[in-house]
């Protein structure tokens, strides 16, 4: 019930908050937190921290944005490919897949290691992806961006094709990809296989010993994370209509392990609070601060959350209004009880 409530609340949002500039930041905000949401999948409940996570999010902008542009480019040994332009939905929907496919990929490879060399493999790939997108000049136009990229339109039979270009559209194109999303993942974490991840976070060789296949399960939650990612670089690609390799940026990945760290990891509200905050506190501090003391406000903010609420800002209100009414198990007990859990047909 409670996510059908702020679905609601958040439908409304246009009609009450009327300024294109706080209109275009709300935006630029859900679409980060959907790749909060999706390295959430990963980080919240596989323990698995992914420092890369933005390739998947550029591979996505960059795949829908080609498809939909249409491009002509001279492969090795001569091939020359030519591609006339698709609509832009099929754009997004090649652009969940393929990022999909990559994180597949990368999980079947990466996950072979384990705590910092997983780490260093996915900042590797990232800065890899980003190197092709510089440098591959015929094909991503390097850094003179990739321009004129063609907004997103729904085709429904029996309709004229809608066409979004205004905010509001843009807004609720995302709120609707942010809302399939969320349900998916809800879907993902609340099945079977939902505790299967969690049993292989609290432990894994207890998890392994009860016959539980890890890469498998690594490989699948990353292909969805993944895709989710690719998702929202879709949209980021087809709302800014333009997009160059600075979408691989570092920073960006920092951006959302900050939302969902702050929001609470592991919790399926934590990456919606985490990118309320930190996807609009910037726009809130700029009419009134310098941009040095902007960051210093960020921080400050994000080391009084930590600091107070170790675990989140959910899971402490959770606690607050709940209350420690019941006693939970120790770290080791809660580990047998989801890994049997998992483990059980």
């Amino acid at each position: 019930m409670a996510p059908a409530l702020v679905v609601v609340a958040l439908a409304l949002v246009p009609q009450v908050l009327r300024d294109p500039y706080l209109m275009n930041a709300v935006i630029t905000a859900g679409i980060f937190t959907i790749g909060a949401m999706s390295l959430n999948l990963l980080l919240g409940y596989t323990g698995q921290l992914s420092l890369g996570h933005i390739a998947f999010f550029g591979i996505g902008a960059y795949v829908s944005a080609l498809t939909s542009l249409g491009f002509d480019v001279t492969l090795p040994f001569g091939i020359v490919v030519v591609h006339e332009p698709w609509p832009p939905t099929v754009g997004f929907l090649l652009a969940v897949a393929i990022a999909g496919a990559c994180g597949y990929v990368v999980g079947r490879l990466s996950f072979r290691v384990r705590g910092a060399y997983f780490v260093i493999t996915t900042i590797a790939f990232a800065e890899v992806v980003r190197l092709v997108a510089l440098n591959w000049v015929d094909l991503t136009q390097g850094p003179l961006a990739l321009i004129s990229i063609p907004s997103l339109s729904l085709s429904l039979p029996g309709f004229d094709t809608l066409t979004l270009r205004t905010k509001t559209q843009n807004y609720y194109a995302v709120l609707t990809v942010g809302t399939l999303c969320y349900a998916v993942i809800a879907l993902m974490v609340g099945s079977r296989f939902g505790r299967t991840m969690r049993g292989l976070k609290e432990n894994e060789s207890l998890a392994l010993s009860v016959g539980v296949d890890v890469t498998r399960t690594l490989t699948i939650t990353a292909t969805v994370s993944a895709a989710i990612a690719g998702a929202a670089g879709s949209l980021y690609a087809h709302y800014l209509r333009i997009i160059d390799p600075d979408v691989f940026l570092f920073s960006y990945t920092v951006t959302m392990v900050i939302m969902v760290v702050s929001g609470g990891k592991g919790t399926l509200a934590g990456p919606l609070v985490g990118g309320a905050i930190f996807g609009l506190l910037p726009v809130a501090l700029r009419p009134v601060l310098a941009p040095e003391a902007q960051w210093i406000v960020y921080g400050g903010v994000l080391i009084a959350i930590l600091f107070v609420m170790p675990q989140g800002i959910v899971p402490a209100l959770a606690r607050t209004i709940h209350g420690r009414r019941h006693v939970r198990p120790g770290p080791a007990g809660e580990a047998a009880h989801v890994a049997h859990a998992a483990a059980r047909p």
